[in-house]
Formats: structure tokens, sequence, C-alpha cells
């Protein structure tokens, strides 16, 4: 299997899947917009004994993100499988009510999250149809993108984009033999989220602590694998269970 990790490759939850995926044999492209990441990334992948190469670029770029699968196509020579990662409202903009939130605020959350993504997947899925053998698409969602997001609205409804994204492209491509799935996230413990990761703090969390990244990488491991192969179209919810916790549950 050869996969292409977009956006945050190179660290945090990116850095997890793309080690993931070298330990279930995949050869990696790994893409970061920091260079040296993404090459840091690789040389820890390579020295492991997997066949990796590092990409870097801005997926806000459309000759980017073309760049970075036809850069994986012409490495491995063909693409099973892209990964999009990069995301998040608090790292790119201010976390306000919505009617304190800038429209080049809003426009930037909706790009991070959801207009990459659709870029990217259109780049992935020309070339499956090219190969004429299938492939499939795991984007790193929220749960934000199916509840109430307070502070981070423009985060919220880019995720519920991309869960409604996965969907569109499950039932215009199921006959190519293309799937593409979202890993809906709970929080996750990562140098960006800044969070602390002791069970005690968060007992809000059922099972009473914070993910981490290589729990949303275990996740899409297997939506990206033929173990995943009849599942298209759906939000695998990785948080802990938060989302089914009732208000009156202990």
């Amino acid at each position: 299997m050869n996969a292409l990790v977009v956006g945050g490759g190179g660290e945090g939850i990116g850095r997890a899947i793309s080690r993931a995926f070298a330990g279930a044999g995949a050869a990696v492209a790994v893409a970061d917009i920091d260079p040296g990441r993404a090459r840091a990334a690789v040389e820890e992948l390579t020295g492991s004994g997997a066949r990796a190469v590092p990409l870097a670029g801005d997926v806000r770029s459309r000759p980017a993100v073309d760049a970075f699968v036809a850069s994986t196509v012409a490495e491995f020579g063909r693409l099973d499988t892209l990964v999009t990662v990069v995301g998040g409202q608090v790292a790119f903009v201010p976390a306000v009510r919505l009617h304190e939130m800038s429209d080049d605020d809003w426009d930037l959350a909706y790009e991070m999250n959801l207009g990459y993504v659709a870029r990217a997947a259109r780049a992935a899925i020309r070339a499956f149809l090219a190969q004429g053998q299938g492939g499939s698409i795991v984007s790193i969602g929220s749960v934000t993108g199916a509840m109430a997001a307070p502070m981070q609205a423009g985060y919220g409804a880019a995720k519920a984009g991309l869960a409604s994204l996965a969907k569109t492209v499950a039932a215009e491509y199921a006959g190519d033999g293309i799937r593409m799935n979202v890993v809906a996230c709970g929080a996750i413990a990562t140098a960006v989220a800044n969070a602390a990761q002791h069970a005690d703090e968060v007992p809000e969390i059922p099972m009473r602590r914070l993910g981490v990244p290589n729990d949303a990488a275990a996740a899409a491991v297997y939506l990206a694998s033929p173990l995943s192969s009849y599942v298209t179209g759906q939000s695998l919810v990785v948080d802990g269970g938060v989302t089914v916790r009732g208000p009156f549950s202990a």
C-alpha cells in the first residue's frame, strides 16, 4: 500500500499516522508545510526500514496539493490512500463567539478544515480513476462536526461539511472502488493542543483520559485497509466515549 499523508504529516497526529502506515507496510509520502518536519519524519521512517519521501507545500495552494499527489505517484508508481490531517481553529484563528468572528477568520477556518480537503480529494480521485483500481481517502475530522462547537463555530461547521463530503464521495465513486471515511476525533493531546494528559484532569471523558495521536492513527489505518473494504461514507468516532455520555451519566 502506498499512502500520502497531507498536511501536518511531520508532527502530532500526522506524524503518528505516518508511523502507523509505515508500520503496516505502506510506503509513505509525508507532506508538511515545514520542509524540515517532513524530512525529520521521513528520516525516522526510513531508519526503521520503511520507504518514505518528504513533500513540502501549503495545502491552501492547489498547485502544491496537485504536486503532492503527482509526486507520490511518480515516486511509488501509484497512490492507494490519501490521508488529510491538518485542521483546527485555535491553531489558526481566535476562539471567539460567532458575532465576534471576522469574515477572514471564518474563511481561514473553512479553508484549513474543509477547503483543502476537497482540493486534495479531487486530485487523489483523478489519480485513482486513472489507475483504475480504486483507492481510499481518510480525513481527520472532529466530533464537533455533529454537535455544538462553542467559540469555534467556523471549525465545527467545516467539520460537519467534511462528514457530508465523505458521504458524497462515497455515493459518487463507490462504483469505481473509491472509498472515503472520516476519523471523528474528540480531544487529542498534541503539542498544538497543549493539553494535560493526566486521567484525573479529564473527568468529563468517560474513559478518563485524553486521546493520543496513536488512537487516531490506528483508526486511520483501519479505514484505509482491506479490513474496512465494505465501509464508506462513515465517520468513525474516536473520543473516549464523550458523545455517548448523557447529562445524568456517572
